[in-house]
């Protein structure tokens, strides 16, 4: 099974036009394509948004039975389905059955003139779904019959955000080992990194498995039982258990960005001062000016390999679950020990005071 990386992301959400407004508005992301009951999507309606090589779906049921439906009453708005580009969709659902994935659909093909898109899904983590797909001919079309495209280029400008650069997904404690095997023995992932934080009586474990490919990233994170209880625990009590927490965005300038998406309105969580004053001391030279750094709440870390710059939003949704992150990555290939610390501490320092 080659997996190519993120084909797209599902979200369920109460109101998909509602989401998509704010997600073009804020974000620079175009709706391109719609689907629902006059598609033969049952019970739904899906909105296809994108963005550079981003491609999101929004989706809210329009019936109390549809699994949107439920899945918002349970966890409120949130990723559902990871969709992962692979070459065989057919002889992966078979080869990730095999190795003890629940299956949950069956390959079916969507085909229109030249375009065939072929998908199946099996299980992931907590209520996410994995959606194998398989694409031949013009990338324009997402399901064809199913999803109406009618935006004339498929990517957009991609002027801000290029790409799905990783998740970071919460699991219930205990179970962090488990999930990590699951990617490791049915998908073929790669764990490349591991940390551990404490910050203010609180800890957490976790761990970053990866693709092949190194084109699909997970950073699975538990709470400690042992220390005082936070945002970790926050997440999963609000989400009813185990979430994608947050998507990250790649981008080529996050300075740029970071600035457009703040006039905007995106708001974003906010850094210390005290953070940049030793910044270039711990890092070393920085690939942008620590005053734009700093006005924007930036943080810069670095690996082996290079530096990477990233910031992180509020949480835009009531329970104060799934947020959004802006990453640039000048070479670094894994993640900053005290980038993640510093997110643990402002994510904490957000839920206290709202």
């Amino acid at each position: 099974m080659n997996i190519s990386g993120i084909d797209h992301i599902e979200l369920y959400v109460g109101d998909a036009r509602q989401t998509a407004f704010y997600l073009c508005t804020a974000f620079g992301f175009t709706v391109c394509g719609q689907g629902g009951p006059e598609t033969g999507l049952a019970g739904q309606r899906s909105l296809l948004l994108r963005q550079g090589g981003i491609q999101m779906v929004l989706t809210s049921g329009l019936v109390a039975e549809h699994p949107a439906t439920e899945y918002v009453r349970r966890h409120g708005d949130g990723v559902a389905i990871v969709g992962i580009g692979v070459d065989d969709a057919a002889q992966a659902y078979h080869d990730l059955v095999e190795r003890g994935a629940k299956p949950v659909s069956p390959p079916a093909e969507y085909v229109c003139d030249d375009v065939k898109v072929v998908v199946a899904e099996v299980s992931g983590f907590g209520d996410v779904t994995h959606r194998l797909v398989e694409r031949h001919g013009p990338q324009r079309e997402f399901l064809p019959g199913a999803i109406e495209v009618d935006e004339p280029d498929p990517h957009g400008d991609g002027k801000l955000l290029r790409e799905i650069d990783h998740l970071a997904i919460c699991v219930p404690a205990g179970t962090l080992d488990a999930t990590a095997k699951y990617y490791e023995d049915v998908f073929g992932f790669n764990q490349i990194f591991e940390e551990y934080i404490e910050v203010g009586g609180q800890g957490m474990d976790s761990k970053v498995v990866q693709s092949p490919s190194q084109h699909v990233t997970f950073t699975l994170i538990e709470p400690d039982p042992e220390r005082r209880p936070g945002q970790i625990d926050d997440f999963l009590s609000w989400h009813a258990g185990a979430g994608v927490q947050h998507v990250a965005f790649g981008t080529d300038d996050i300075v740029t960005a970071v600035g457009t998406l703040a006039e905007h309105g995106v708001r974003f969580l906010g850094t210390p001062p005290a953070y940049y004053d030793t910044l270039e001391e711990r890092v070393g030279h920085l690939d942008a000016a620590l005053e734009d750094l700093q006005r924007l709440g930036i943080l810069v870390d670095r690996d082996h390999w290079g530096q990477l710059m990233q910031v992180f939003t509020e949480s835009m949704h009531v329970r104060r679950t799934l947020f959004l992150e802006i990453i640039e990555r000048r070479g670094a290939l894994t993640f900053g020990s005290g980038n993640i610390k510093a997110l643990y501490a402002a994510k904490q320092r957000e839920l206290s005071g709202k």
